[in-house]
């Protein structure tokens, strides 16, 4: 969430920076409950000061014993009322104004280049070099099948359309990817940890997935309580609240969890395979960092991000994204494009995103600060460790060969227990 006092003050660049998320937002009537608040906290402090007068001069007339004029107390019972009525009043503008806010999405940093879509996208390096197969190559969810891995006609019968069941060595293949993404971010010092998958309103808003992303979202029927999107809602959630002192920070989590989306926004993209599903699993990375250091932490977050997909020798690319493709929280987002050799093409794979203290405010977690004791919001970033699913493919698609097989790269063998699905 915005501050208000930097659109108060800075409305022409806000606005703008809206304008470079293709947004045209007009603040006019943010301002001007701004200002009817204000003119209202006068008003009631005005009053509160006027109603201790009178209640000096009552305990006054108490302590000498003497009748309470009765205009006196038909006074102050009339300036308690009207400043009953005036605190309504400031309640609901209070209301109105964060109903406003919660709904406008971050600033883009400005090292982000201005843009209207994903053709705006800045390809920042390319790690690694997709290798050209020598024989016909086939799409991930042909390989699946034909190994009896993959079983998308159960899925369907079982739920519907983007959804996949995995059998025999699939289920192994999928548990040894997430073990693996595991350890070796553990081994970054990041913190393993789980949480529920069924989240309050108030985590969900706290990320910026409420109000305006409600459509993506599976919401249970009974109950306040919805399904997360990524393991980044309770994971972030956690300190909720909370002031974590500077030495502590920064917080680094990994967490495993699986993933629901409608993807309401997507139909008819990638209506085959593993790329775009309801449900999928995902590694999730988060840090809770102090300002000063959200820069770097965020290019070291992608690096941790690459890292699990040079050690299973896949070849992907760096994106920087545009004003008009980062996500609504996001200040700054680099997307890693893991190449699908069955597709011919780079795909994402992670989202590494600087929310900057826009996260923090909504969810009112600060930083104290050791020298001076100061407070203020730190800045949360979050990233894919990456997404299992998609790692599932990429390694059908890059490892696939001629007769049909698929060889496992090299360190995920202890996890598996065998180098090789054969048909």
């Amino acid at each position: 969430m915005l501050d208000i006092k930097v659109i108060r003050e800075n409305v022409k660049e806000v606005k703008q920076a809206m304008l470079n998320r293709n947004l045209n937002i007009s603040f006019d009537q943010l301002l001007n409950w701004d200002g009817e608040r204000k003119t209202i906290i006068g008003k009631i402090e005005q009053l509160r000061f006027k109603r201790n007068k009178e209640s000096e001069e009552i305990g006054k007339l108490k302590r000498k014993s003497k009748k309470l004029p009765a205009e006196l107390l038909a006074e102050i019972n009339k300036v308690r009322d009207m400043i009953q009525e005036q605190e309504k009043q400031l309640l609901t503008i209070e209301k109105h104004i964060k109903d406003f806010l919660l709904r406008i999405p971050n600033i883009p940093d400005k090292s982000v280049p201005i843009g209207k879509d994903e053709k705006d996208n800045k390809i920042i390096r390319f790690v690694g070099k997709p290798e050209k197969l020598s024989f016909k190559h086939k799409h991930h969810w042909e390989i699946g099948e034909k190994l009896g891995i993959i079983d998308f006609a159960a899925a369907s019968k079982i739920s519907g359309p983007h959804f996949a069941v995995l059998k025999n060595e699939g289920c192994v293949l999928e548990r040894a990817i997430i073990s693996f993404f595991l350890d070796m971010h553990k081994e970054k010092g990041y913190k393993e940890i789980t949480t529920p998958y069924l989240v309050n309103r108030t985590s969900m808003t706290g990320t910026g997935q409420l109000p305006n992303l409600e459509e993506d979202s599976f919401k249970c029927a009974v109950g306040d309580l919805y399904l997360i999107p990524t393991a980044e809602v309770p994971v972030t959630n956690i300190h909720r609240d909370e002031v974590l002192e500077e030495s502590a920070l920064p917080q680094k989590y990994v967490s495993y969890s699986a993933c629901f989306r409608r993807e309401s926004g997507s139909y008819g993209k990638d209506t085959k395979g593993l790329i775009r599903n309801h449900q999928f699993n995902k590694v999730e990375l988060v840090k809770f960092v102090k300002p000063e250091t959200s820069s770097e932490e965020l290019e070291s977050l992608v690096l941790d991000a690459g890292n699990v997909l040079e050690l299973l020798g896949l070849s992907y690319r760096v994106v920087l994204l545009s004003t008009g493709d980062i996500g609504f929280s996001s200040s700054k987002t680099y997307d890693l494009e893991v190449w699908l050799a069955g597709c011919g093409m780079y795909r994402e794979i992670s989202s590494c995103s600087n929310f900057k203290d826009f996260q923090a405010r909504r969810m009112n977690i600060k930083v104290k600060y050791s020298k001076n004791k100061k407070r203020e919001l730190l800045h949360t970033l979050n990233g894919s460790g990456v997404a299992v699913g998609r790692t599932f493919a990429a390694i059908l698609e890059n490892y696939q060969q001629e007769d049909g097989s698929v060889v496992i790269p090299n360190l995920l063998r202890k996890y598996t227990g065998f180098d090789i699905i054969k048909p």
